[in-house]
């Protein structure tokens, strides 16, 4: 089954934030899980992201989170944030176009 996680935070530098994720990309390059990925900032309360993941499967999802760059980079944006981030996750049970 399809799952989706969604990644809420909080940062006044999302610059760092996405120059951090850019270096994940580039480590896990055809290892990593996630299939897709979309970033969003709230028009409403500004600083807040929330940055949208899409897996395969639950599994995948934790494989992917297991890996080891995938706790550096982690720990990166821990450092660039505003607090703990939110974690959402979610089963698709149904998708539609």
């Amino acid at each position: 089954m399809a799952f989706v996680q969604i990644i809420e935070f909080r940062t006044k530098d999302v610059e760092g934030m996405r120059a951090a994720e850019a270096e994940w990309e580039r480590a896990t390059e055809g290892r990593r899980t996630a299939r897709r990925q979309i970033v969003t900032q709230d028009r409403d309360n500004p600083g807040r992201y929330l940055t949208i993941v899409f897996f395969d499967s639950y599994e995948s999802a934790m494989q992917n989170s297991g890996m080891p760059e995938t706790k550096a980079a982690a720990e990166k944006f821990l450092a660039l944030a505003e607090g703990p981030a939110t974690f959402h996750n979610l089963e698709v049970i149904e998708d539609k176009s």
